[in-house]
């Protein structure tokens, strides 16, 4: 999808291919702007922009395979939020054609705010009990490993026992 196609996907949702132009022109306006001056463009659920500085390096020429001098330069960067990677590998589904993919954050998220508080809470109640349990599973593993290697003691393998069925025999042999 190209930006005119972007534009006129959005047409009809804001009264007009005019206004989805200048729509369009306006956010990525204002997300390059942004960048270009160094500050981290992030919107929640879908990504954020920022831009990169990445130092001076040496690099080869694909051609001649000679070393070549890369000068430090800056990129820009697009890292995709959750909510957009989930919906691109399939473990979310996208909404039909009416509602919005890229939600707005939940009420509380970002100020931290009760819901936050509890939902930390909760997390921390849940870390509390699986500690419980592995450390329960860890001390049940270990008496039944001592179990084993206490049997193992007392009773011999089959090999262990034919070897020593064959010493007893050469011995035999041998005072005859």
């Amino acid at each position: 999808m190209n930006k005119a196609q972007l534009v006129e996907a959005i047409a009809d949702k804001l009264g007009g291919r005019q206004n989805a132009a200048d729509a369009v022109d306006a956010v990525l306006d204002a997300i390059v702007r942004a960048t270009v001056a160094g500050d981290r463009v992030s919107v929640t659920g879908f990504g954020s922009f920022e831009k990169v500085e990445r130092p001076a390096r040496y690099a080869r020429n694909p051609q001649t395979g000679e070393r070549v001098r890369v000068k430090k330069t800056a990129v820009p960067r697009f890292r995709a939020g959750q909510g957009f990677k989930d919906l691109v590998s399939g473990t979310k589904k996208l909404p039909k054609g009416g509602e919005v993919a890229v939600k707005k954050a939940p009420k509380g998220s970002l100020t931290g705010g009760i819901a936050a508080k509890k939902a930390a809470a909760k997390k921390t109640a849940a870390k509390k009990t699986t500690a419980k349990k592995t450390t329960t599973k860890k001390a049940a593993a270990k008496k039944t490993t001592a179990k084993k290697a206490a049997a193992k003691k007392t009773a011999k393998s089959a090999p262990a026992k034919k070897a020593a069925a064959r010493k007893t025999a050469t011995k035999r042999t041998a005072r005859r």
